[in-house]
């Protein structure tokens, strides 16, 4: 039994996390064991993932969200009344790790002796809803891509007949619901009428959707823990690959501070929308070097592997705070410029869809595949990998097998 910095003795409280299947689910559960909390995973029953090999966490089965809903939603509840009935604790914390973990926390009963460490009510309409970020976005003097919401097919044609093409459509919630269960909406990039049609006929209208003039250019991301003194320890990263250079997320990365100018959008940002807890705005830098806003997280990112390679223990500071708002966790610790972090798994799928070409004429500028090779190949003395630990190294090997099954089947679309 041992106290922590801030004071509370870890060994009475449990952190309830999930999905296990969230890409930032091995680092996170690694930095709160290491802050001493103790740890339970809820995960989709029947599904495989690099968490379930860990050393350090039980994977508690539910009924996955895509298959029902409501029962998804009522299985959360159920797990969190027997862990406060059985476990040794006297606090327990619910921490979704992904989307959908955002979505049944925003929703479930949070009672007795429970506190949720994620976005609830304006928040987590804010973490779910694309057209709600992107209208606060540029409120907060972020730039924009000129933007529209569609319901209908009428909808889609009449923005592509006001804007030019190229044009991207994408789900409008991050986790949509259609006909009681969660629907896995794709984005499509449409070069042309020929494009947009085919995009349409697949949509077909079953929910509603964000549509975008396509902005090309290099992902990066700003990190930091709003507090109720303000933002603490801000971080940000470029990426170097994405797993897919159509669009997701990234296959290598490399740590760069934060300018001042992008810390004051951003503070707004936080500050407008009353925002607790760690964030990540992801950004897009165009070939004229300026910056779009593309989505906030407001969960653990795919990326939380660089900034525990930096000190930066957001999971667990992020806990810290939900357990005590007053809590000085987090400050004073800076990040570091030049850091390199890859995904073993997603390295080798990059290297399979540059091979495999483009799906879109609006993507004019596709890596080439010999310097591909040339600069995966390149590996500097510094770099380092996503999800390794020595002692609990099955993870790491479960989270390459599977990264690249998973996707192996979603590259099909």
């Amino acid at each position: 039994m041992s106290l922590g910095p801030d004071g509370f003795n870890r060994r009475k409280v449990t952190v309830l996390v999930g999905f296990a299947e969230a890409s930032a689910a091995p680092e996170t559960v690694w930095s709160l064991v290491d802050a001493g909390f103790d740890v339970a995973a809820f995960a989709r029953k029947g599904r495989t993932s690099a968490l379930r090999y860990s050393r350090h966490v039980v994977c508690h089965e539910i009924c996955p969200p895509e298959v029902d809903l409501q029962r998804s939603l009522a299985d959360l509840q159920s797990l969190m009344t027997s862990i406060s009935v059985n476990a040794g604790a006297a606090q327990w914390i619910l921490f979704p790790l992904d989307d959908k973990g955002v979505w049944l926390g925003s929703k479930v009963r949070i009672e007795n002796n429970w506190i949720m460490a994620g976005p609830q009510g304006a928040q987590a309409e804010l973490a779910l809803n694309k057209c709600v970020q992107t209208r606060l976005a540029e409120e907060s003097g972020f730039n924009v891509p000129r933007t529209g919401i569609a319901r209908s097919a009428k909808e889609v044609f009449e923005f592509s007949a006001a804007e030019p093409f190229p044009i991207i459509l994408k789900s409008a919630e991050c986790v949509p619901v259609w006909q009681g269960h969660l629907h896995g909406c794709r984005k499509w990039i449409c070069a042309n009428d020929g494009e947009l049609k085919r995009a349409v006929a697949e949509w077909g209208e079953r929910v509603p959707l964000l549509v975008q003039s396509f902005v090309t250019g290099i992902g990066e991301g700003v990190f930091g823990l709003a507090a109720p003194g303000g933002v603490r320890s801000w971080s940000g990263h470029r990426r170097l690959r994405m797993m897919n250079p159509q669009g997701s997320g990234s296959s290598a990365c490399i740590s760069q501070t934060v300018p001042d100018d992008l810390k004051r959008n951003a503070e707004t940002m936080i500050e407008r929308a009353a925002w607790r807890g760690l964030f990540m705005i992801e950004l897009l830098r165009d070939q004229s070097g300026k910056l779009w806003f593309v989505e906030l997280n407001g969960r653990p990112w795919g990326s939380i592997s660089l900034a525990r390679r930096q000190g930066l223990e957001y999971p667990a500071w992020h806990v810290q705070l939900a357990l005590d708002p007053q809590s000085q966790t987090g400050i004073g610790v800076s990040s570091e410029s030049g850091v390199v972090c890859r995904h073993a798994g997603r390295e080798f799928l990059h290297l399979l869809f540059v091979l495999r070409g483009p799906r879109s004429k609006a993507l004019s500028s596709w890596p080439p595949f010999w310097k591909t090779v040339r600069d995966m190949v390149r590996v500097g003395g510094g770099d380092t990998v996503y999800n390794w630990r020595r002692e609990d190294q099955n993870v790491f090997f479960a989270d390459f097998y599977s990264t690249i099954k998973d996707n192996l089947f979603k590259s099909r679309n």
